[in-house]
């Protein structure tokens, strides 16, 4: 498999947690263990009409990003069901492209 990576667009995650729950039904992860993550800060207020509230799907290292999805022509789980289409898996070349494209963004890089 290609050296692939996942790229998330907080700005649109809504923290729905639908990619955490697909991701332990694929995997069969029990009720306290996590393929990804959604993680939320805030919110609070840092200024007059100014807000905080970040959604952050963290993969974790039980996350494989669905290679055996991938070698059968299908999307990644979390992907599959993302409802704010805020997360991609891919190669990590084309992924690193797109970074720049918009503010708040990440790029997780699976090395195994």
């Amino acid at each position: 498999m290609a050296d692939y990576g996942m790229l998330i667009d907080y700005d649109w995650c809504t923290g729905c947690h639908t990619c955490e729950t697909a991701c332990q039904m694929e995997h069969n992860l029990p009720p306290d263990q996590f393929g990804i993550k959604v993680t939320e800060v805030g919110p609070y207020q840092y200024g007059d009409r100014k807000w905080v509230l970040i959604n952050m799907p963290i993969p974790t290292d039980q996350c494989n990003f669905c290679v055996e999805r991938i070698a059968q022509g299908k999307l990644p789980t979390c992907m599959h069901h993302c409802q704010a289409r805020c997360l991609e898996v891919g190669p990590i070349e084309e992924l690193q492209s797109k970074l720049s494209a918009k503010k708040k963004q990440v790029l997780f890089h699976n090395q195994g």
